[in-house]
């Protein structure tokens, strides 16, 4: 019984710890609940320390159903029955997990995941990974070749660029605490049959593995977590160092210099790139693509370009500077007809359309009132601003430092068969409205 009532109050002391300074300033917090005992641990102490005061928060869940099981629906409703039963609202989020990415279905399912709590309304979204996880993401990290940053597992907290902070309160915690806290609160969770799946690494490890190390050498999943923490700090200095190279070789643009790179020490320039890439939303890069990326750069003039290219972009360089460019859909092949939407998604950005007075494409202009997108076919011909001659688009766009893969996915407005709009330089002279005239604008939104 005592370690029923120590498990409770370890796991109430983590939570209080890590969450309490933090929603005192923003108080949204949600769980992600997946309905497995780890998640139903953290949803049930958070409601009981919210509901004693303890915590003041706003507490919400969060289920995504992956649709990769046949028991996906049940787990939907048995998740739903314990968020009313606790009464905290619960969403459901449905993704599709995409079989031939290339990065397995637990890689894929991760990311799918993850784009549903990047776009998650609340200011702290809370995971239940504890310091068996931690330990299992190092051990398999350190076993795929991982450099300082993928020793370092699982952050305590992360901020995601337009979303809400991931934090894990229970990472300190042993996964024997929370199944004591389940049996000591008599709670109910569902088992995920994937996980007794030896097929898949981390519950290899999980099941033959780690406790084959924990017979030769006693805590060793404390000792991983740890390493965890040690690895960490390493990397947080190396960012440091890595943020202070790449401000030495900025330009003005905000960008990269390449000349500069190119003087930077092998392990620096390594350094720099790793750092970039995270910072541009791209996974960590395997050791090797760093070592062809610094190559390929090391014999790039600065008038070229070239193209390292990741799972989940490209390093570009165009007139001597470094581009992190995000995959993204290419421009439609077929024209694209405006029907009168406030908005059409276009090359993974979309293109808006505003009525403005004194502004934008006139009536006049329009057959028919309708415009037509299109992708660049060369040959365009467009005149920017009045008084000046018709020029040829693609010098236009040179002129303009639009670099080429973007030039790809510009869209261009056609009333027929004559130009009257190029996405990011406006209306063309002839066509554009008058002070005293409403026009129609199109904006070109190159992020989605």
């Amino acid at each position: 019984m005592a370690s029923s009532r120590d498990s409770t109050a370890c796991i109430d002391a983590a939570l209080v710890e890590a969450l309490a300074p933090d929603l005192a300033q923003a108080p949204r917090l949600c769980v992600a609940l997946s309905g497995g005992r780890d998640s139903i641990v953290l949803l049930h102490a958070l409601s009981r320390l919210v509901a004693a005061g303890q915590l003041a928060a706003e507490l919400t869940a969060l289920h995504v159903h992956h649709g990769l099981s046949d028991n996906a629906e049940a787990w939907v409703a048995f998740c739903a029955a314990r968020c009313d039963e606790l009464g905290v609202p619960l969403r459901v989020a449905r993704v599709e997990v995409r079989r031939d990415s290339g990065e397995g279905i637990e890689g894929a399912a991760r990311r799918a995941r993850h784009a549903v709590f990047a776009a998650t309304q609340t200011d702290w979204l809370a995971l239940a990974h504890h310091r068996d996880d931690q330990a299992e993401t190092v051990l398999l990290n350190l076993l795929r070749g991982a450099g300082v940053a993928g020793a370092a597992g699982m952050p305590r907290a992360r901020r995601v660029a337009g979303g809400p902070a991931l934090v894990r309160p229970l990472l300190d915690v042993p996964r024997r605490a929370i199944e004591r806290y389940a049996d000591a609160h008599a709670l109910r969770w569902i088992e995920d049959e994937s996980n007794a799946n030896r097929h898949f690494r981390r519950n290899f490890l999980r099941h033959e593995v780690l406790p084959l190390l924990e017979t030769a050498f006693s805590g060793a999943r404390q000792s991983l977590a740890r390493a965890a923490d040690h690895f960490g700090e390493a990397t947080q200095l190396l960012d440091e160092l890595a943020g202070q190279d790449a401000a030495a070789i900025r330009q003005p643009s905000g960008r990269l210099g390449l000349t500069a790179f190119k003087r930077l020490p092998p392990a620096n320039a390594r350094n720099v790139l790793r750092h970039a890439l995270r910072a541009a939303g791209f996974r960590a890069p395997a050791a090797r693509w760093l070592e062809e990326a610094c190559r390929q750069l090391a014999a790039t003039e600065a008038a070229s370009e070239t193209c390292v290219t990741t799972p989940d972009g490209a390093l570009q360089v165009y007139r001597g500077e470094l581009y992190f460019v995000a995959h993204t859909p290419p421009a439609p092949a077929a024209p694209l007809l405006w029907a009168g939407e406030t908005e059409v998604a276009w090359a993974g950005g979309r293109v808006r359309f505003e009525r403005v007075r004194g502004a934008g494409i006139r009536a006049a202009a329009l057959a028919g009132g309708a415009i037509e997108l299109r992708a660049r076919q060369g040959g365009e011909r467009f005149r920017p601003q009045a008084g000046r001659p018709r020029r040829n688009l693609r010098n236009l766009l040179q002129e303009a430092a639009l670099p080429p893969w973007e030039r790809a996915r510009l869209p261009l407005g056609w009333s027929g068969d004559r130009l009257v709009w190029v996405g990011g330089f406006g209306a063309d002279a002839d066509c554009m409205a008058a002070t005293d005239e409403t026009g129609l604008l199109p904006v070109w939104l190159p992020e989605g």
